[in-house]
């Protein structure tokens, strides 16, 4: 079974419940602290950490003085606006005596959905880990509409954990684990301390709608088990309301872990390879050396460039004899890649106009 000492990088779903008192509106700051030592102690044990937050609707709601109904569409965007602004306050301040850094990440679903977006998304990210960050994470409420949200932070967590290649996800919840039945319905139903597979049986369990202990909370999880396993990435859902929550799954707390069948960088690079090619580039045989060396793919290296393809599409790899040798996500369009080929990464913004990245395709983003 999993345990979270061994992560090397870690997504934390915590839900609205978690942070803000339902009955006064109010942060819950003891809490939050708490789960900054919990970082801190991840971070010290060498994990990159990434805390996916809800939290801006329900602190904004009560600042606006809006009821604890349901809201319109136009309220909810604004109490998103209202309440984001104190809740990365509210991050910043929990970690930044910890020797935090923190920074605020707004996503929506069409940020998953479109490849260049995802890559645009995937680099942030990486480049805010690689600064020992902790990014915080949230859906971008004060402009999703229905047509582009993701609907629940569970959802998000997981294509978040998708997105930066994490080995581990957990769900903060108010359940301590995936149980048979509703345990508090049901004195029989019984949790699961591992699932290897989600069959139908299991989703069967999961029940429809409802959140939490209810049936439909469940069903949103086992959506989220389903993303992050395919991708590589184990997935805990405990409950979450304990002081240092992450600390008490190490040490023993319920949960019920959901098993990957790969790992993180070998789903992602047949996802790579399971994609249509929209163009080809042909490579020196000094690049192809250097990428079967596990590097990335540099412009210096380009002697053919085939399209028509935009930045982010899929493009083949040929070696000097035309022969195919793998296939990767371009950063640059045809017609950019064409005007970069042969040159040195250092030249790219006198050709293009702009800085632009110093790989054509790096190498987490190829399959060969």
């Amino acid at each position: 079974m999993a345990t979270l000492s061994t992560a090397k990088r870690l997504v934390v779903k915590i839900g609205s419940a978690l942070l803000v008192d339902r009955n006064t509106g109010d942060l819950r700051a003891d809490w939050l602290h708490a789960l900054a030592e919990d970082v801190q102690w991840l971070k010290g044990v060498g994990c990159d950490v990434v805390l996916v937050s809800s939290g801006s609707i329900a602190l904004g709601r009560g600042v606006l003085g809006l009821p604890a109904t349901s809201l319109a569409l136009e309220q909810s965007q604004a109490a998103a606006a209202v309440g984001q602004i104190r809740l990365a306050r509210a991050y910043e301040e929990a970690l930044a005596p910890h020797g935090i850094k923190t920074a605020q990440v707004l996503v929506t679903l069409e940020d998953s959905s479109d490849r260049r977006r995802y890559l645009n998304s995937r680099a942030t990210l990486e480049t805010l880990l690689g600064f020992g960050v902790v990014p915080i994470v949230n859906e971008n409420d004060t402009v999703a509409t229905d047509e582009i949200r993701f609907g629940d932070n569970d959802r998000l967590a997981a294509q978040i954990a998708v997105t930066v290649g994490a080995d581990q996800l957990i769900l903060l919840s108010d359940v301590d684990g995936f149980y048979s039945a509703n345990p508090n319905e049901d004195t029989t139903a019984r949790r699961y301390d591992v699932i290897d597979a989600i069959t139908a049986e299991i989703e069967e369990m999961a029940g429809d709608a409802g959140s939490g202990l209810s049936k439909g909370g469940m069903k949103t999880k086992l959506m989220a088990a389903k993303t992050a396993t395919a991708a590589g990435c184990d997935m805990a859902i405990t409950e979450g309301s304990v002081m240092r929550p992450l600390r008490a799954l190490q040490d023993g707390a319920n949960a019920t872990w959901f098993t990957a069948q790969t790992d993180p960088q070998a789903a992602r690079k047949r996802w790579i390879a399971a994609m249509k090619p929209r163009g080809s580039v042909t490579l020196d045989a000094g690049a192809v050396a250097a990428l079967t060396k596990g590097k990335s793919l540099l412009p210096a290296g380009i002697t053919k460039v085939a399209g028509p393809f935009e930045r982010g599409d899929s493009v083949a790899l040929q070696d000097p004899s035309g022969r195919v040798i793998g296939s990767g996500l371009t950063r640059y369009a045809s017609d950019e890649a064409a005007q970069i080929k042969g040159h040195q990464s250092a030249e790219i913004e006198a050709l293009l106009g702009y800085p632009g990245r110093a790989a054509l395709i790096h190498r987490d983003d190829m399959a060969l």
